[in-house]
């Protein structure tokens, strides 16, 4: 005999046919979701890996940290470096707890479905969003989150080593001028992948605004990741910081 008030585990919560949810999306869902992850694919392997990416902001920014290494490896006191070094850092940690905040959110969006979709009904949106579809999306978003945070997390231990290997670089007295600038190069490589990294994070917060459209429709997607990419090319390849770099 069943005790008074209980209730099989099937009563008390709802399960999320996905098969039922992937059937809900549209092929321009698809389709829009295709365009964004080939935009953001493209684009990161234009900037890191082309030979364009010698010419972007962020090839010229680490040819410059370079420079700053070899710089570094001829001075004696070294506290403007383990100053910027410290900077470094901090700007890392503080996107890596804004991941960590913005994956609670996603979860909190989760807890509050019911609301969320109450209010949906009462905007002027013609693509009713169904409650499984819904948590897909949320999901998706706490996924791009997720990237973001492993990003950053790695750029802040490589930040680390490279902390480390300027301390390494031996002192001007002490050591010959190609020891010293074989050491500096090896810091400004080790420097220059942390900040690779720390770009690719911060360029996941940026796309996970492009996704936000998808929220309201797939037309939106990827007129919101349009405008990003647009907004990320021009810093990278024809803003005013990246003139000031060429010589």
């Amino acid at each position: 005999m069943k005790p008074i008030g209980s209730q099989s585990r099937q009563d008390n919560y709802e399960y999320i046919d996905m098969p039922h949810v992937f059937s809900d999306l549209l092929i321009l869902d698809y389709l829009a979701l295709g365009f964004f992850l080939i935009a953001w694919c493209g684009f990161e392997y234009i900037t890191d890996y082309s030979y364009l990416s010698r010419k972007s902001l962020g090839g010229l920014m680490s040819e410059k940290r370079r420079e700053w290494m070899l710089v570094m490896a001829e001075r004696e006191l070294r506290i403007v470096d383990t100053s910027i070094m410290a900077g470094l850092l901090q700007g890392t940690a503080f996107f890596a707890s804004a991941s960590i905040l913005a994956i609670g959110g996603c979860f909190a969006l989760l807890g509050s479905t019911d609301v969320v979709l109450q209010v949906y009904s009462d905007l002027p949106l013609s693509d009713e969003l169904s409650r499984g579809l819904w948590e897909l999306k949320i999901l998706g978003l706490a996924v791009l989150f997720v990237y973001c945070f492993f990003k950053f997390g790695w750029a802040f231990r490589l930040f680390n080593y490279s902390s480390i290997l300027i301390g390494a670089v031996p002192s001007v007295e002490k050591s010959a001028q190609e020891d010293r600038t074989r050491k500096a190069i090896r810091a400004a490589e080790m420097n220059m992948i942390a900040g690779r990294h720390f770009t690719s994070g911060l360029r996941g917060i940026f796309l996970a605004l492009g996704y936000l459209g998808w929220f309201v429709g797939p037309v939106v997607f990827i007129c919101t990741t349009i405008f990003v990419m647009a907004v990320l090319i021009r810093r990278q390849y024809f803003s005013r910081s990246r003139a000031l770099l060429l010589d």
